[in-house]
């Protein structure tokens, strides 16, 4: 079986850091402020769509600068990574050790994913990953597809993890069974619209839910 995980808000408990981020990029450039929640709803998204749809009425250039400042600011605040959500490590391991595939799907670039998996030396750890920069962005499933392609696993028999309804509906589309999680950006009510197998408060909820899955 393969479990794909979304990256931020899912396993990695970097919300709060991605707002702050976003926020100081925009302050940089005399953009509009905008609060936590507004930005909260593009978590997931493909960078040049975030931007796109949290900043539509400026131009692409501006689009671009903040994009090149977002990045910036959170290289440097990502120094120290993100800590896991509890117990991802230990069910991320124990997936493994049951003899699953375990992948990333994230909104991330992969230079991004590639630079925290190194400072958190995880190269390798995952059987694969596909990032915004390098596939179609959330909630087109094209990285899902990709995923089950290249690891020759059905649909049916692999599982999404996620935060965010991007998650969610590009789970649904690609045709995969989902999970979501509580503790993420988007609330529990929206994650539901997408009629996620369960929702869960911990990750290593996944462990017992592996046992009953029949996939």
């Amino acid at each position: 079986m393969l479990f794909v995980f979304d990256w931020d808000g899912t396993l990695s408990d970097s919300t709060a850091k991605i707002v702050g981020c976003m926020q100081r990029a925009a302050e940089d450039l005399n953009l509009p402020a905008l609060v936590d929640e507004q930005i909260k709803e593009i978590i997931g998204l493909g960078l040049p769509e975030a931007i796109a749809r949290i900043y539509p009425m400026v131009g692409e250039g501006d689009q671009k600068r903040l994009r090149d400042q977002y990045s910036k600011r959170f290289v440097e605040a990502d120094q120290q990574p993100s800590p896991f959500f509890p117990g991802a490590m230990d069910t991320l391991t124990a997936l493994r050790d049951r003899g699953h595939y375990i992948a990333v799907a994230t909104g991330k670039s992969r230079r991004g994913l590639n630079r925290v998996l190194g400072n958190l030396q995880l190269e390798g750890f995952f059987h694969s990953s596909r990032c915004a920069d390098e596939t179609a962005s959330k909630p087109h499933p094209l990285m899902l597809n990709e995923l089950l392609a290249e690891l020759d696993c059905k649909a049916v028999n692999a599982l999404m993890v996620g935060d965010t309804e991007f998650d969610m509906e590009m789970a649904q589309r690609a045709g995969m069974p989902r999970v979501g999680v509580s503790f993420g950006a988007h609330s529990v009510d929206r994650l539901q619209a997408y009629q996620p197998i369960r929702c869960i408060d911990a990750l290593d909820e996944l462990l017992v839910l592996d046992g009953q899955l029949k996939m």
